[in-house]
């Protein structure tokens, strides 16, 4: 069990040792794997936004302050850079194709290729912030903070629309029926037919800016900003409902047994299936990000105090590392246990000690892919 605190004189002695790959990037000497050791890190002039994204051939993905989509290789090195009017605070969405799906400030919805060229860019009426999931067709479902749902068509023709009654900056999730969960500012939380017609809008009393998490089995859990984590049936009525006890912007994950993590203010916190507070791990920063399940059933987190954590089934730390300017966005967990994170003026690829869970919602978004799609 490790419990481990890599200190900056840690970090620059391995960077000594470091290979300098070209491209901005660094690889660690592959001398010490201990848990949250530095792999290797891509360096840019501006801040990197969102959570990373994963091709099914390795190639990563995540978006930046000043409007560029960058992708890397999988050992670190820029494979090319996408650049659009502004902001990407939206996750990229990784197609079975390849097509990389993101919104951008700049209020379009963008659809590349693998190669990074535009394929097509969907107007909406202002920022995109939600990153898309898809269907199992391939329909791209996502919000705006026009208050306005849209599906797309993999060619980037509009299917329909669905008007809320406020900015809808969180990502959808589509259940293995094709209903399509989202949440809106104007405190509800909506679930659609594949055509876009409304099935439910439960009340929650409190703007949604985080992604509903799905089970599987009929049950959605979610949290709004005024302090609650909600769990329904598929039929929109309220299972259990819990005060966290401060405002949540953190997407709740599943493990294999039905456990719910959330971040609430500076900590983390482990919810049994009944609702039940289980344990919190308290960081030194603000957690708004969703955790990462993973197969040794461990839990792993971004904070704001620049540190990422793994915390233990128990509750208990089991290693931590400093990433300077970690920007606290979502981690990126892949089977072979590498963790990827950004930060503000760099990529950095940390060696975990597994990979993700075989749970039903085990990350942001359901999969490294971002699909936002029980059962990819």
């Amino acid at each position: 069990m490790w419990k481990l605190m890599h200190t900056p004189s840690v970090r620059l002695g391995a960077f000594l040792l470091g290979l300098v790959l070209g491209g901005g990037a660094w690889a660690q000497a592959p001398a010490s794997r201990v848990p949250g050791t530095n792999l290797w890190s891509f360096a840019i002039k501006v801040p990197f936004t969102t959570a990373p994204s994963l091709a099914a051939e390795g190639t990563l993905f995540a978006g930046t302050f000043d409007g560029q989509l960058v992708a890397l290789q999988p050992e670190g090195g820029r494979k090319w850079i996408f650049q659009t009017g502004v902001e990407i605070q939206s996750a990229p969405t990784v197609a079975a194709d390849g097509t990389i799906y993101f919104g951008s400030r700049d209020g379009k919805m963008y659809a590349l290729t693998p190669e990074g060229r535009l394929r097509w860019a969907f107007q909406t009426g202002a920022w995109v912030d939600a990153s898309p999931a898809l269907t199992a067709e391939g329909t791209l479902c996502f919000g705006s903070w026009d208050k306005t749902f849209y599906a797309l068509a993999p060619d980037g023709t509009k299917r329909w629309e669905f008007a809320t009654g406020g900015p809808i900056t969180a990502s959808g999730s589509i259940g293995a029926d094709g209903t399509i969960y989202f949440g809106s500012h104007d405190q509800r939380l909506y679930a659609l037919q594949a055509d876009g017609a409304k099935r439910w809008a439960f009340a929650a009393g409190g703007a949604i800016i985080a992604s509903p998490a799905l089970d599987g089995e009929g049950g959605i859990y979610f949290t709004a900003v005024h302090g609650r984590l909600f769990a329904l049936n598929a039929d929109g009525s309220k299972r259990w409902e819990v005060r966290t006890g401060s405002t949540t912007r953190s997407s709740p994950v599943l493990d294999v047994e039905g456990n719910v993590y959330v971040g609430v203010n500076e900590a983390l916190c482990a919810y049994d299936p009944e609702g039940r507070l289980k344990w919190q791990y308290r960081t030194g920063g603000r957690i708004e990000s969703a955790p990462v399940v993973c197969a040794d059933g461990t839990v792993t987190v971004c904070s704001y105090d620049q540190c990422v954590y793994t915390v233990g089934k128990d509750g208990k730390l089991r290693w931590r590392t400093w990433v300077e300017n970690l920007n606290g966005a979502a981690p990126l967990i892949l089977k072979d246990g590498h963790i990827y994170v950004g930060a503000y003026h760099r990529f950095v690829a940390l060696q975990g000690t597994a990979g993700p869970a075989s749970a039903p919602w085990p990350m942001l978004q359901a999969n490294p892919q971002r699909t936002g799609r029980f059962g990819r």
